[in-house]
């Protein structure tokens, strides 16, 4: 119960702050979509170019660690991909979009503050270990996916070229890759530009988790809620179980088991939606999982904190 009060509750009260505020009012859509848009495209951008350019990369690249949490993403994948098209028979398109939302947990928004209240800031180091490859890996997956799927009989170069124009238009991608090149070619950066991107940074996750609570004002629970429910399952239990099996079998270390689990554990991301949305496909489906998939972490991620050690 501790748990509960101390790590999940204040995360998710700020969400609940901003659905309240635009459900009633008191915020505009306009208002919302601003602040995502200054969230998604400058501020989280600018948290993650900090934060891998000042990573360790020596230390934090454990290789159990990214082959624990990634196998059980692509697992969450494959399960998503040919759930939705054998078992609820939608078309291959669709099948993509479904199974990016298995993959993509929302390891910013909310992997990251649950993981730093449950175990402190020092605990950050594997999170973004993760995360620096977790939209390159999540886009470059699903993108290639949904192209080979939408081919119909393009060229493997043509194909190349759609998927990295996606990936490379998507700014968190961009301040991953700066972080990385600052990072490897040891640049020193002026501090008046370190202090003016702290700033920045500081604002990053609260002003993300409000927007995302008015962003879920928009979506509603309906589409079919059976494959929504097989999202969930894949999302909150399979990956995140899957995780924690490889990590005993791999003697990963407790620190980076906790922040793996905790990660996978998450509810899939706005921008399951966003991939969705991109390609006109499952956006129903996509919608209704962030919003009821978020919802039930909040009973699933207190569950994973009591059996993580």
């Amino acid at each position: 119960m501790q748990a509960l009060l101390d790590v999940i509750l204040p995360v998710f009260m700020v969400i609940g702050f901003g659905y309240l505020a635009v459900w009633r009012g008191w915020f505009s859509d306009a208002g919302v979509d601003g602040l995502m848009k200054f969230t998604q495209g400058f501020a989280l951008p600018c948290l993650l170019f900090v934060a891998i350019a000042r990573l360790d990369l020596g230390q934090s690249f454990e290789w159990r660690l990214l082959l624990s949490f990634y196998t059980g993403a692509f697992t969450g994948f494959g399960l998503g991909l040919i759930g939705a098209r054998l078992i609820f028979g939608r078309t291959w398109e669709e099948a993509v979009a479904i199974g990016f939302c298995c993959l993509f947990s929302n390891s910013l928004l909310l992997g990251l503050p649950l993981t730093e209240r449950a175990y402190g800031p020092d605990a950050l180091h594997a999170n973004y270990a993760i995360i620096a490859l977790h939209s390159p890996f999540c886009y470059g997956l699903g993108i290639t996916a949904m192209e080979v799927a939408r081919a119909r009989g393009q060229r493997a170069a043509q194909l190349a070229g759609s998927v990295l124009k996606s990936m490379f238009s998507n700014a968190l991608i961009v301040g991953i890759s700066l972080g990385f090149f600052v990072n490897l070619t040891g640049l020193n950066l002026p501090g008046v530009l370190n202090d003016a991107l702290d700033l920045i940074v500081r604002a990053a996750l609260p002003a993300a988790l409000f927007g995302l609570g008015g962003v879920l004002v928009r979506y509603r629970p309906e589409g079919d809620l059976r494959v929504v429910f097989y999202v969930c399952a894949v999302g909150l239990v399979v990956h995140p179980l899957i995780t924690r099996s490889l990590g005993l079998v791999l003697e990963l270390p407790v620190d980076a088991t906790r922040s793996a689990v905790l990660t996978a554990a998450m509810a899939p991301g706005v921008n399951s939606y966003i991939f969705a949305n991109m390609y006109g496909q499952a956006r129903r489906v996509a919608a209704s999982s962030v919003l009821i998939a978020t919802a039930l972490s909040i009973g699933t991620v207190w569950v994973w904190l009591g059996l993580l050690p």
